[in-house]
């Protein structure tokens, strides 16, 4: 059997499906080819939206993550109008804590760093205030006894995986196709129009490869050196007992973990990175203890909660920490968008959609330029 259409896209994460969404409803006929790889990156991750507490984030990143936040609610707004109400996108606000006497020196710094951004523009930050440790503890009640923190009234987070099944079921009822199994890569003429998944065949126009942490597989397939490596990350899911800790804000700080919490009595602390560990999908107990280490440190309240659940992801890191978005040089109808590390939540939506509109001939609401394969030759 062969599905014809006009863009096949290689990956069902948030980044493959926003795609997907984003083609089909400009009227193209999308078949989306998903292997349920063990520890996709938009299946295990917590994504949060606040770019005023994302101090370790590239500066290089910064223009696609104005265009990211930009995106978020008239995405929303158009899944809406598909019937899709629950895409598990919230503004709790944000908690950027400071754990000691050292730390709350830098206040000061911290939100500079967040109101010059919110001068350029940057949604998600909105009101931005200091808190004693007190009126800490009040937007997110298991905190240790801090100096203080500083808020900002708009950040936001998301559930990957509520998310992704808006974009998936949405698309679908535009006519996209759904297709499970492992892409091969059928062909190496150019340009490349053909593909298979088990005994059945997918022709295409454009194609699309946003495989995340597997696409150095597929760069093999086409003679392309991808240079993308997996990075592990550890999730642990904590149920807090008959406390409804929806509204808690997000915790953020100087260092690489976080705290966020979702409807209605779940914590999700976060996350491991993890180099060289290839597609070794497990949970470990120096993973499992370095998060309980750090939760426990930040919010040693959170200590009689039940550790219900550890997710395991593996984020495609880029060898320069920047995405990597738009056309393959030696293809011309052969697109990339993955390599969003450990910002893919946030960045991979308007990702997604910047490269769906490069296969359909229009501008994107981001230049592309700065994160091009071609800088890679």
């Amino acid at each position: 059997m062969t599905v014809t259409v006009d863009t096949a896209v290689i990956g069902g994460g948030i980044v493959g499906w926003t795609a997907a969404y984003r083609l089909a409803r400009k009227g193209q006929r999308v078949a989306v080819i998903d292997n349920a790889h063990e520890g996709q990156a938009t299946a295990a991750g917590a994504g949060i939206i606040s770019p005023g507490s994302s101090i370790r984030m590239p500066r290089a990143s910064h223009p696609l993550s104005k265009a990211a936040v930009d995106y978020y609610p008239k995405l929303i707004a158009e899944l809406n109008e598909d019937g899709e109400t629950n895409s598990g996108f919230a503004t709790p606000g944000t908690l950027f804590v400071f754990q000691n006497e050292e730390e709350y020196s830098r206040l000061a710094e911290i939100r500079t760093f967040a109101e010059d951004l919110k001068s350029a523009g940057f949604r998600n930050i909105g009101d931005i205030s200091s808190l004693t440790g007190a009126e800490a503890k009040f937007a997110f009640p298991p905190l240790a006894e801090i100096p203080g923190a500083l808020h900002m009234s708009d950040g936001a987070r998301v559930d990957g995986r509520l998310f992704r099944d808006a974009l998936r079921r949405a698309s679908i009822s535009r006519g996209a196709t759904e297709i499970n199994g492992l892409a091969t890569l059928t062909s190496q003429s150019r340009p490349l129009n053909v593909l298979s998944v088990g005994n059945e065949r997918v022709s295409f126009e454009s194609l699309l490869l946003a495989g995340g942490a597997w696409m150095p597989a597929l760069g093999q397939s086409l003679d392309i050196d991808m240079p993308i490596a997996p990075q592990r990350g550890q999730i642990l899911h904590l149920e807090v007992p008959d406390t409804d800790t929806s509204n808690w804000s997000i915790i953020h700080g100087f260092h690489n973990h976080y705290l966020l919490a979702f409807p209605t009595n779940r914590v999700v602390v976060g996350a491991t990175r993890e180099e060289g560990t290839g597609y070794d999908y497990r949970m470990t107990a120096g993973g499992v203890h370095q998060e309980l280490e750090q939760a426990l440190r930040v919010a040693p309240g959170l200590a009689s909660a039940t550790l219900s659940e550890i997710r395991v992801g593996f984020r495609p890191s880029s060898g320069d920490t920047l995405p990597i978005l738009g056309q393959l040089p030696s293809m011309e109808n052969v697109f990339i968008a993955t390599g969003h590390g450990p910002s893919g939540l946030q960045l991979g939506p308007v990702s997604g959609a910047a490269v769906a509109d490069t296969i359909l001939g229009l501008a994107p609401s981001v230049n592309l330029a700065p994160y091009s394969p071609a800088r890679f030759n």
